[in-house]
């Protein structure tokens, strides 16, 4: 099996490192947006939150939109977001939703009944990487310290995730330890709504590891709260120099997580094609630029069309994935 799903791996992350590289960025002009107001399916400190956050950061900054707003809306592993824009679609022609990887993993386990072909397809904005974090005070010193204690034990390591159960960071957990030749289906993966709380269970010593975006394991690395064993880049990332990749410590596994923007269905196409028109002049703007370096973000430009049909391939590697590792 692990040949396999090395394999499978190592095409998901090719996938997404291919469409960085084929990424035609828009040339910025003028306003071309008066606003935008932002759904963001988790609660604060997540991915999804930090990455609607930034974004809205740039495109304001820029100039690009006039101002943008923000709404929380927690529940279901993000499926009380994605009802919300659906059920109120006439209301929230105004509104982009970021979502990501789990939009497709969760719709494969049918933790919620709608998919991403539910909504308006947007554009696929970045790529983040996940990291494996502990305390700074943890016993811990690399991953293969954790892999080492997981192989003794497996109980006594118990992971957190800001995601349901078989969701992306309890499969991105899994996928580590399986390459690192340990049974990924008794990975103890404690869920939890968000990466903000994930990471204070972490923090207050009631999970032992946390698998989450580097993108969130940055700030609290820097400020001395946390220590990151080990991001699934190919290569160190610039934003966090000092973190290892899996590779260098003899793990064979990269994975990249996809976030994107959504709008309610049955949008205008002139409108959707200014929500696109806008996220593409972004990438020329040095206000992205700061956001996305801070952040350790790949930019992965995948407007319209593209963005469906990178989806759709999606669906079938990641559901390949979970049958392999029994999660489906």
């Amino acid at each position: 099996m692990k040949k396999i799903f090395d394999l499978k791996v190592a095409a998901f992350a090719a996938t997404a490192i291919l469409l960085a590289s084929q990424a035609t960025p828009v040339v910025a002009a003028e306003k071309t947006l008066d606003s935008i107001h932002f759904l963001i399916p988790g609660g604060a400190g997540g991915g999804w939150d930090g990455t609607a956050r930034g974004t809205g950061e740039a495109l304001t900054k820029s100039g690009i939109v006039g101002k943008t707003s923000f709404e929380n809306m927690s529940g279901g592993g993000g499926g009380k977001a994605i009802g919300f824009l659906i059920e109120n679609a006439k209301s929230n022609e105004g509104t982009l939703m970021v979502n990501s990887t789990p939009i497709v993993i969760r719709s494969l386990t049918k933790r919620f009944p709608q998919s991403f072909r539910d909504l308006t397809m947007v554009a696929g904005t970045i790529g983040d990487y996940a990291a494996f974090v502990v305390k700074k005070d943890s016993p811990y010193k690399s991953f293969k310290d954790v892999v080492d204690a997981f192989s003794a034990n497996p109980k006594s390591i118990a992971v957190a995730g800001g995601s349901v159960p078989g969701g992306m960071d309890h499969l991105v957990a899994a996928l580590a330890f399986e390459a690192a030749g340990q049974d990924p289906v008794k990975v103890k993966y404690i869920p939890y709504d968000a990466g903000g709380k994930a990471m204070a269970s972490l923090l207050s010593g009631e999970t032992a590891m946390l698998s989450t975006g580097l993108s969130e394991a940055i700030g609290l690395a820097d400020a001395g709260e946390v220590r990151i064993l080990a991001v699934t880049a190919s290569e160190r990332v610039k934003a966090a120099p000092d973190a290892q990749t899996l590779k260098e410590q003899g793990i064979d596994a990269e994975f990249v997580n996809w976030r994107g923007f959504f709008a309610a269905p049955g949008i205008s196409e002139e409108k959707r094609q200014q929500y696109i028109k806008a996220l593409g002049a972004m990438y020329d703007t040095p206000e992205w630029e700061t956001v996305r370096a801070r952040n350790g973000w790949v930019n992965i430009y995948n407007p319209g069309d593209k963005f469906t049909a990178f989806l759709e391939d999606q669906e079938k590697v990641i559901g390949d994935l979970m049958k392999k590792l029994g999660f489906l």
